[in-house]
């Protein structure tokens, strides 16, 4: 059964098909996960911790920057976790309907890739953390629930492409820094590289179905950039988990997270992390407010 009011979604997507089968590993055998990872090493790198660039951190002993970024690190391969099984289940629900017939066979790469990396993150997590942490409040998307099927389609793409690219960008400068440990720097290193093919198919199917959303109703196009916009900053939003400036032995951690996200330092790193994304909406047509 097609989705109701959207066109066949056709991609050529050969390329990315022999790269998924070409590069296939086994992740349940090519990890080698030390016991205990050494204790004076950071688990994510500093410059990407929430505080970095802030007095906040300064003020912090050399004991809670490091335990600072072992609960970052929990958070964000925690926030891997929940977003991957968001993703896959929107996938699943679409992958043998005849609107996305074309893209079938790469989607069934694209969950068995996200299947493993779910499971390499949450074995780190409950291996040297001994816990995830719970998935966070979604952003509704309530108010969007009046626009066209293939819009909503669009959105749901479009969530997954950001999920992915913000992502990527903490997992490509990690994947090559030296002071982490090298289980660490591994497990990024192996997403980076099966998310290169994930982002670039999530770019051609937003295109795609953006086009489609142009040619039906060119006024649906701006109240789709507004709410991407709003899920560009939830997103950013879910790195400031209050749980982990808490386990870290930092007091006060909702004022905390405030402070932090208010602070300039931080809004240029955000900018810094989202450019790449903005970039690309504004180049398909669809300029969110803040790439104005």
């Amino acid at each position: 059964m097609a989705v109701r009011g959207i066109e066949p979604v056709v991609l050529e997507l050969d390329r990315l098909e022999n790269l998924a089968e070409s590069g296939y590993y086994n992740p349940y055998t090519m990890f080698d996960w030390p016991d205990a990872i050494e204790p004076d090493l950071p688990w994510m790198s500093e410059s990407l911790v929430t505080l970095a660039g802030t007095p906040m951190w300064d003020e912090l002993s050399r004991e809670q920057q490091i335990a600072l970024t072992r609960y970052e690190a929990i958070n964000f391969f925690s926030l891997n976790i929940h977003g991957i099984r968001e993703l896959m289940s929107e996938v699943v629900m679409r992958i043998h309907e005849r609107t996305y017939a074309d893209v079938s066979e790469f989607l069934h790469h694209f969950i068995g890739e996200e299947n493993e990396h779910m499971w390499f993150f949450a074995q780190f997590c409950l291996r040297y953390g001994g816990k995830l942490y719970p998935a966070q409040p979604t952003l509704k998307a309530g108010s969007v629930d009046h626009l066209s099927p293939v819009a909503r389609e669009l959105i749901v793409f479009a969530r997954i492409l950001i999920f992915e690219e913000i992502v990527d960008f903490y997992n490509a400068r990690m994947a090559t820094d030296q002071s982490l440990p090298h289980i660490a720097r591994e497990i990024n290193r192996v997403h980076h590289q099966d998310e290169s093919r994930h982002v670039a198919f999530g770019r051609m199917i937003f295109t795609n179905l953006l086009e489609q959303v142009a040619k039906r109703d060119p006024a649906e196009v701006p109240v789709v950039a507004d709410y991407l916009e709003q899920y560009l900053q939830y997103s950013i939003g879910t790195l400031y988990n209050p749980a982990a400036y808490r386990d870290a032995g930092i007091p006060d951690a909702l004022a905390l997270r405030r402070q932090a996200l208010e602070h300039p330092a931080r809004k240029e790193a955000h900018d810094e992390v989202l450019k790449r994304t903005r970039r690309f909406l504004a180049k398909s047509g669809l300029e969110t407010e803040a790439s104005k």
